[in-house]
């Protein structure tokens, strides 16, 4: 790495240079990051595939509910809409 030139209060330095500087603090960034939340070990993979997981699963769960929770408000109108059809025909000893 060349020592960066001093132009009229900038720094200035080959494209190369700053690349590869930018890399070293984005991986140190991206590390200390990791660390901060507890996923720095070496079974930080592992532990970021049973997150994957988890969420993959809650939301899974998620959309069940919300189908069994259409399902069954779905069957409660046929159902109230088909005793109301046979309360108005009198299916049911109303025999007057």
């Amino acid at each position: 790495m060349t020592p960066p030139d001093h132009e009229g209060g900038r720094i200035v330095m080959p494209e190369e240079d700053f690349e590869a500087l930018l890399e070293r603090a984005a991986r140190k960034g991206a590390l200390q990051a990791l660390k901060n939340v507890g996923l720095d070990g070496e079974d930080a993979a592992d532990d970021i595939h049973e997150l994957r997981s988890l969420l993959s699963a809650l939301r899974l769960a998620k959309r069940t509910a919300w189908a069994t929770a259409v399902r069954l408000i779905t069957t409660g109108l046929l159902l109230a809409l088909m005793a109301g059809v046979a309360i108005k025909f009198k299916l049911f000893g109303g025999g007057s």
